[in-house]
């Protein structure tokens, strides 16, 4: 198991290294100075030189990358060049909210996408069966910001029960702070669970007709039983391979809702930082989320081990 786990770290820092690359290059390849942006079209050229070098931008490409890495290790991220603020108090003050807004999303995910997977397969070509499969195609056939837009025209402007958008925070309580972000989690989560419902379903039905199904429902075994005790377990490996992939959707389409709902959360801020150039904000937040993203996939990977025995022996 050590051995497993070991791989599995060395995968992770290797695939850490690889997305820092590709992140800094890309982000240095984009067309514009940001110092240009910065002091504005009418500027001098000798005021834009000063900035670039206060800046470091007139540094060589390989030591503008290592002094980034350097300051990842001792987290120093640098100060934004439009906020003239750390990076790092601009993304801890993004991650209060759009932290709550992921794991809202997920856990309506998985609630609804596991409910409705192992009820369809449980009910395989029956009524409930056909209706919940129809829903759920409508469900990945719908862009999230659309969908949140009716949510918007239902629950806040007809309704109004929620707000449009904004965030009330979390000083007055966890409830109002809940109640900010339950239209934009629903939002994230809708597409996602339909997604995950018709992977549960599949991994259920493909358990279902296994031979050890088979005997202990000959032994007498009722069907609710064997589901619960017997199949689930078998069919969570695909299953949880979707939620892996799946909480990088949510934490990138944080991007769009955030914008939707005028949410002060990661999503905004790099919106805001792209639209004003300030690549410095922009490289650390999508490192942050690349980071989430693998650190979140090796966690699945190591519960493989747990959930399926024959994986551990397969790797050592």
């Amino acid at each position: 198991m050590s051995v497993f786990v070991l791989r599995r770290v060395l995968t992770l820092l290797a695939t850490l290294v690889g997305a820092s690359v590709i992140i800094f290059l890309v982000l240095d390849a984009l067309p514009g100075n940001a110092a240009q942006m910065l002091m504005g079209a009418d500027a001098s050229a000798d005021a834009v030189r000063a900035l670039t070098v206060k800046l470091g931008l007139d540094q060589p490409l390989a030591v503008r990358y290592l002094q980034w890495i350097k300051g990842l290790f001792v987290g120093d991220l640098g100060n934004s060049y439009v906020y003239g603020t750390p990076v790092a108090s601009l993304i801890a003050e993004r991650l209060v909210l759009t932290i709550p807004l992921a794991i809202m999303s997920m856990l309506i995910t998985v609630t609804l996408a596991l409910s409705a997977g192992i009820y369809t397969a449980a009910n395989h070509n029956k009524l409930g069966d056909v209706g919940v499969m129809s829903l759920t195609q409508v469900g990945i056939a719908l862009p999230n910001f659309w969908f949140a837009i009716l949510l918007v025209l239902l629950f806040s402007v007809r309704l109004q029960w929620l707000s449009a958008g904004g965030f009330a925070g979390w000083e007055d309580g966890i409830w109002p702070g809940i109640k900010s972000l339950l239209l934009p989690a629903i939002s994230l989560a809708v597409v996602q669970a339909a997604i995950l419902a018709r992977v549960t379903r599949s991994a259920v039905l493909e358990v279902l007709r296994e031979d050890f199904v088979r005997t202990a429902r000959a032994k007498g075994l009722g069907k609710r039983e064997v589901l619960w005790r017997h199949v689930l377990r078998n069919a969570m490996i695909p299953v949880m391979t979707v939620m892996g992939l799946q909480f990088a959707n949510l934490l990138a389409g944080t991007i769009v809702i955030e914008n939707v709902f005028y949410l002060p959360g990661l999503g905004r801020l790099i919106f805001q930082s792209i639209a004003n150039r300030d690549l410095i904000v922009v490289r650390n937040c999508v490192m942050l989320l690349a980071a989430m993203v693998v650190v979140v996939n090796f966690v699945v990977d190591v519960l493989y081990a747990f959930i399926d025995p024959r994986i551990k022996v397969h790797d050592l």
